[in-house]
């Protein structure tokens, strides 16, 4: 059974979004793969200052959602692997939605933009970098038509990751 997905809409994140995504993330089962806890709003004030140079130098970063209201409820996008270890040098598809909005369809609904709009940037094919443990967030990379392609161990949680894989080459566009 297919249900419909919600309206919502991608915008380069404000400066104003840095409020707006501490206060939506501070929630520990929105924070139980990133830590454990909210990050500092400091922390969020440097995400969405390199989020919008992600834009400007590759046409793509991690944008704010926004509901039909236009109510900031997370983010998604993609961005280059950030870290020493893992899929160096690939672009990574991510999200984060607050507690109050899981389970309507809104990440596959914003993942499914963030792959055409990477696609239209010329990006190949992506990864994302999945906790094991997390199945919404493994619900939604195989909604999105990826595929296991490793298994890892992050070097400074000693927790086991999966990286799954999308060719961006041969999907056509929905």
């Amino acid at each position: 059974m297919n249900l419909a997905l919600p309206v919502v809409r991608l915008r380069v994140p404000t400066d104003e979004d840095a409020l707006a995504w501490h206060r939506t993330f501070d929630h520990p089962e929105v924070m139980r793969y990133h830590g454990g806890r909210a990050a500092e709003l400091s922390e969020y004030e440097e995400l969405t200052a390199r989020q919008r140079r992600h834009d400007a130098e590759h046409g793509f970063c991690l944008w704010t959602m926004l509901d039909r209201e236009g109510r900031v409820i997370g983010f998604t996008g993609a961005q280059p692997w950030p870290l020493e270890w893992g899929p160096v040098g690939e672009i990574e598809i991510g999200w984060r939605l607050g507690r109050e909005y899981w389970g309507r369809g809104y990440v596959t609904a914003a993942a499914q933009m963030t792959l055409e709009r990477v696609r239209s940037a010329g990006v190949r094919g992506v990864v994302a970098m999945v906790d094991a443990e997390n199945a919404r967030s493994i619900a939604v990379t195989r909604r999105l038509g990826m595929r296991l392609g490793e298994v890892f161990t992050t070097p400074d949680a000693r927790r086991q990751g999966h990286c799954y894989r999308l060719d961006l080459e041969g999907r056509n566009s929905q």
